[in-house]
C-alpha cells in the first residue's frame, strides 16, 4: 500500500472517528447509527465499511484513541521528570504526579464515552471481548511507563507493578466519574483525578 493511500486511509478513519465523537455527545453510543456518522463525516456506508467491520469496532477505535492520546501526554511528561532527575525527590512525589495527570486529556467528554463503552461491554459479550483485550494493551502501556520509572532507580513500590498499574488506573478513573457526576467541569474532572492518583502514589511508594 502505497504512502498516498495510507495516508487517505487514516484520513477517512480520523473523519469517522470524529463524526462517532460529535454524534456520541449529543445522542449516545446507541443514537449514533451507523448512517447518522457517515452524514456526517461525509461518507458513503461502503467507505465506512471498508474501514470498519462495525458500529462497535468504531467506538473502540475511538476509545483507543482517545486513551493512547492521555497516556502519550502522561509517558512524555514522565520521561521529562525522569531525565531531569525530579522523580528522584520522593518527599515531592505528589505535586509531580498530578503533573503528570494535569498533562494529560480528561475531560467530560472522554468520561462519557469510557463509562458508556464499558456498559456497553456489560451487555454485549463479544464487544466484551474485543473491549477486554483493548484495555489489557492499555494496561501494559502503563505498567511500561510504571516500570520505566521504578527502573530508572527513581523510586521503589510495596507492590509489584502490575498491581500498581491496575490500582492506579482504578483511582483514575474512579475519581473522573465520581466528580462528572457531581457536575464538574473539565477542569475540575482533571484535578479531581490528578489528587487521587497523587494521594495514592503517595501510599505506594516504599520507604528509601
Amino acid at each position: 500500500m502505497t504512502t498516498s493511500v495510507t495516508r487517505s486511509r487514516e484520513n477517512t478513519r480520523a473523519r469517522l472517528r470524529d463524526a462517532a465523537a460529535q454524534l456520541f455527545a449529543e445522542v449516545g453510543i446507541e443514537g449514533a447509527s451507523v448512517e447518522a456518522i457517515c452524514e456526517r463525516a461525509g461518507f458513503t456506508r461502503g467507505a465506512f465499511y471498508s474501514n470498519f467491520e462495525s458500529k462497535d469496532e468504531l467506538f473502540l477505535d475511538l476509545a483507543a484513541t482517545v486513551a493512547e492520546s492521555r497516556l502519550a501526554s502522561a509517558r512524555a511528561r514522565v520521561d521529562e521528570l525522569v531525565a531531569s532527575g525530579a522523580l528522584a525527590c520522593t518527599h515531592d512525589i505528589v505535586p509531580l504526579v498530578e503533573q503528570v495527570m494535569l498533562s494529560a486529556e480528561k475531560d467530560r467528554f472522554t468520561v462519557l464515552l469510557m463509562s458508556e463503552i464499558q456498559l456497553h461491554a456489560l451487555r454485549d459479550a463479544d464487544f466484551a471481548e474485543a473491549y477486554v483485550a483493548q484495555e489489557r494493551e492499555m494496561f501494559a502501556s502503563i505498567e511500561a511507563m510504571i516500570g520505566g520509572i521504578v527502573d530508572s532507580g527513581a523510586l521503589a513500590l510495596r507492590v509489584d507493578v502490575p498491581t500498581a498499574a491496575k490500582m492506579l488506573m482504578t483511582a483514575w478513573e474512579g475519581a473522573m466519574v465520581r466528580t462528572a457526576m457531581e457536575g464538574g467541569d473539565d477542569d475540575q474532572i482533571a484535578r479531581a483525578a490528578s489528587a487521587a492518583l497523587g494521594t495514592l502514589v503517595e501510599l505506594l511508594i516504599a520507604p528509601a
